[in-house]
């Protein structure tokens, strides 16, 4: 019986497909009194399977089994109306998309996430490049001068603003120059170093001196209007011949005389015979200070470079140096000091002469090592010279002798000091009796081992004072009295017959 009704049904849910709309009308109202046979919440149907059925019919009957089935079997729970669909299609878009598993799906997600990840990435580096360039622009304003090419919109602005804030701090530091060096070391009130040389220039002169070894040339300070002029000792001493030349016209050289030289402060005094000239400025050396600006003028190598200009500071005071056998208290200074720059100016801020160029290291191991002599020094030295023609009250004894060394007093088994070399006619050392050969050893008490000692020592006295001189002739010691005369000449002074065994100091010339 129930096979029947189920072939029954089998057959009318697929074999008889209506023909109008009549006949399905009819089959669908029999297909509602078809039963169904559950188990355990599943619907099955017996009968022989159709060969084609309609999909429309089947999806009819399906549903009115399921129905038929819960009301014929109130036991059982009703079981759960399966989703509809219109085609196959449909349902197998469906059951792909919600129960199946794609693997490319899963790749394709991959993918994705690299290439984001790959874009925050670069967008991470690129902010911190971007705060790196502006942090560096605010530390070191003007190092960059434009910012680094960025790819997002915010970049770009942080580029505008940085260019823009580099620009401003540029002209900022542009308006505001740093100090140079001769600001630095010059007074408020100071005169701009070309203001110094217009103001000093028509005051420095070139000197050219023929020697009977040769040529020689220096600088020279117009002191007066009337044509006295100072320079160096050094610079004019021995000469046969001496010429002024003015930058202006240093084709036509102007014959000059020796007014007085004074070696042992190598400070000399020279006259032309013209009128209307410009002085310079005098200072005061006493009121410089280490770090103070300074310039020089003079005539550097020869005429062809006269009134050469060159500028530092005063790098040191009070250097006492010995030059030639001669002690001589100087200023020490950067400014370059040449050969020819000698007698020249070293001026301060406010183009006043302070300082005569005079010396200079000349040495592979030093470089811009330079000395003058004080003003204060030669100022009274060069009015001596021109009233007296000479220092007044210099000490002289009137010998010459050569320096005794360690290793000669040794080898000759006689003491170290000066062996004389020559005695003056009439002069303080004939009149106490020394005589040539003699070895000096000592004056007023103290023991000395060269000619140097003995002089720095009698130089504390004045022309007319007697003094005490210990000397060694054939193998005793004697004790001999001698009263000082009076050098009359810048010239005359004891000296070495040997050259000084200093060699690294040497004049400027």
């Amino acid at each position: 019986m129930i096979d029947d009704e189920r072939n029954n049904n089998f057959e009318n849910g697929y074999n008889n497909e209506p023909s109008d709309n009549t006949n399905s009308e009819q089959n669908a109202s029999d297909n509602q009194q078809s039963s169904a046979y559950v188990v355990e919440g599943d619907t099955y149907s017996y009968g022989e399977q159709p060969t084609q059925p309609s999909q429309q019919s089947y999806n009819s009957n399906t549903q009115q089994g399921y129905n038929q089935s819960s009301q014929q079997n109130p036991q059982n729970p009703p079981v759960q109306t399966p989703p509809q669909y219109s085609n196959y299609s449909e349902y197998s878009q469906q059951t792909v998309n919600s129960m199946s598993y794609d693997p490319n799906a899963d790749k394709k997600g991959q993918k994705q996430r690299r290439v984001l990840t790959a874009i925050i990435s670069v967008c991470c580096v690129l902010a911190i490049v971007a705060t790196c360039i502006i942090g560096y622009n605010l530390i070191s304003p003007g190092s960059i001068g434009t910012a680094t090419t960025t790819s997002t919109s915010d970049s770009s602005q942080a580029e505008t603003t940085e260019a823009n804030g580099t620009e401003e701090e540029s002209t900022t530091n542009e308006d505001k120059e740093l100090p140079t060096i001769y600001q630095l070391s010059a007074p408020e009130d100071a005169m701009t170093i070309p203001d110094i040389v217009d103001k000093v220039s028509d005051s420095i002169v070139g000197i050219s001196c023929i020697f009977s070894s040769g040529t020689g040339s220096g600088t020279g300070i117009i002191m007066s209007e009337d044509g006295y002029i100072l320079t160096n000792a050094h610079v004019v001493s021995d000469a046969t011949s001496v010429q002024v030349v003015f930058a202006d016209d240093s084709d036509n050289g102007i014959d000059a005389e020796i007014i007085g030289i004074d070696s042992q402060t190598d400070i000399a005094v020279i006259k032309i015979d013209k009128t209307g000239l410009t002085p310079v400025e005098f200072g005061k050396s006493s009121e410089l200070r280490v770090g103070e600006a300074a310039i020089v003028i003079g005539n550097p190598l020869s005429q062809a470079l006269a009134n050469t200009v060159t500028s530092g500071i005063i790098s040191a005071l009070d250097r006492e140096l010995t030059i030639e056998d001669k002690t001589l208290t100087l200023i020490q200074t950067d400014a370059a000091i040449n050969s020819g720059n000698s007698g020249g100016a070293l001026l301060n801020a406010y183009g006043q002469v302070v300082g005569i160029t005079s010396a200079k290291i000349s040495s592979t191991y030093g470089e811009n090592l330079g000395f003058a002599i004080p003003i204060d020094d030669a100022l009274p030295i060069a009015e001596e010279l021109i009233e007296n023609g000479y220092v007044t009250g210099r000490p002289l004894l009137g010998i010459s002798g050569s320096d005794i060394s360690e290793f000669y007093s040794e080898y000759y088994g006689i003491p170290q000091g000066f062996q004389v070399v020559s005695v003056e006619s009439g002069s303080a050392a004939e009149e106490a009796g020394i005589e040539v050969g003699d070895v000096i050893v000592g004056i007023e008490g103290q023991l000395i081992t060269s000619i140097d000692e003995f002089n720095e020592i009698k130089n504390t006295y004045s022309a007319g004072d007697t003094i005490t001189i210990s000397l060694y002739r054939n193998g005793s010691r004697m004790d001999v009295e001698a009263t000082l005369g009076e050098a009359t000449s810048g010239t005359e002074t004891e000296d070495t017959t040997e050259a000084t065994t200093n060699s690294t100091f040497n004049w400027g010339y």
